[in-house]
């Protein structure tokens, strides 16, 4: 099984939705661009928020047991996908990579 790396390319933040539609959370996001992950034996890395593991999860799995390609050529590295958290208001976009054996675990 490879081991997945997964980036945090960008933030963003709906000042205007939060304000009409979020009640107020003590805790909100905390991912920050450059952050990486490594997932080994497609567990969730600590620190990892929660949310954005649900919609990551399926594609770490996928390229941890060495699935390419999703959606007919979508990426030009076919073992990676660029995918965002379900978070409407505050919404984080991963680069998800499967690393080679050799390869390092960071960036």
């Amino acid at each position: 099984m490879k081991n997945v790396r997964i980036t945090v390319m960008k933030v963003a933040r709906y000042d205007d939705l939060i304000e009409r539609y979020e009640n107020p959370i003590e805790h909100a996001c905390s991912m920050r661009v450059g952050q990486v992950f490594v997932c080994k034996d497609w567990q969730k890395p600590e620190g990892m928020c929660d949310s954005a593991w649900e919609t990551l999860s399926p594609f770490v799995m996928a390229l941890a047991h060495g699935a390419q390609n999703f959606y007919d050529g979508w990426m030009k590295d076919p073992k990676s996908a660029m995918l965002s958290c379900n978070d409407g208001f505050r919404p984080v976009s991963f680069l998800v990579e499967a690393l080679d054996d050799n390869e390092e675990e960071k960036p």
